[in-house]
């Protein structure tokens, strides 16, 4: 059985945590849309990147109208009535 090493400094501790920070993220303007958008990404908002249209947003937006008015499936509801057991039945 292992057993436990030196003791951790408070120093050391911090030391290994400098990396622990997030990066803060770097967003541009969308140029037709004036948007936020990631870099080397399409917007999300209209489909732009580097000049063009890339995606064409009325056909995603009629595929995500059709995926939020899909029915979703029903979950077969459990009775609420109780079954008699045995020990009721004697009774």
């Amino acid at each position: 059985m292992g057993l436990p090493g030196h003791r951790r400094t408070s120093s050391h501790k911090r030391r290994r945590a400098s990396h622990f920070a997030l990066a803060k993220s770097v967003s541009s303007e969308c140029p037709k849309c004036k948007s936020p958008v990631l870099p080397h990404r399409a917007c999300k908002n209209c489909g732009f990147y580097r000049g063009r249209t890339v995606v064409d947003m009325t056909r995603a937006a009629a595929r995500l109208v059709k995926r939020m008015t899909a029915k979703k499936p029903v979950k077969p509801q459990e009775h609420d009535h109780k079954h008699e057991t045995k020990d009721e039945e004697k009774a």
